[in-house]
């Protein structure tokens, strides 16, 4: 095992971000949060479905990233949908602004780590896919399923 994966766990993926885009330039980037939001990313009550990465005011910010509260928490507990910082250095924040600036680009969150106790958002580059693209990804992922399927049940290639 690597040295950076020792203290890594993988709490929320974002799927539909690879369906969706090409994803390229990815960048971990760390979370501003409030509150009892990472005892419920601990426990896993995270859904980065739909997210995406927003600047304002020359700070990078996650939108759309739903946290659920914590069940335990009381009025330390925050709207889950709010929009949530991204802890990154300026050069980093004006090179994703220039990258998101060109056409038919979005920068989205693809997973969501622990790394040494602290929560890190893994963000990249994409660029949007067009339907067929979508469908040659789907047959794809049909054919090795199917191919998959006929080895368990052969037990071999042969067939």
């Amino acid at each position: 095992m690597k040295e950076a994966e020792k203290g890594k766990r993988l709490i929320a993926t974002n799927r539909r971000a690879r369906f969706d885009y090409f994803l390229s330039d990815f960048t971990q980037a760390g979370l501003v949060l409030t509150g009892t939001e990472i005892k419920s990313i601990r426990m896993g009550h995270v859904s980065l479905t739909g997210a995406f990465v927003d600047f304002h005011d020359g700070e990078a910010y996650v939108v759309g990233m739903q946290i659920t509260p914590y069940k335990e928490g009381n009025i330390f507990n925050t709207d889950p949908m709010r929009d949530k910082k991204l802890l990154l250095h300026k050069r980093e924040i004006t090179k994703l602004m220039k990258q998101r600036d060109q056409a038919g680009y979005s920068i989205v969150p693809v997973e969501l780590v622990i790394v040494r106790g602290k929560a890190k958002l893994e963000i990249a580059l994409g660029k949007g896919k067009k339907a067929y693209d979508k469908r040659q990804v789907i047959k794809e992922r049909d054919i090795k399923r199917n191919l998959a399927r006929r080895i368990k049940q052969s037990g071999s290639y042969d067939d």
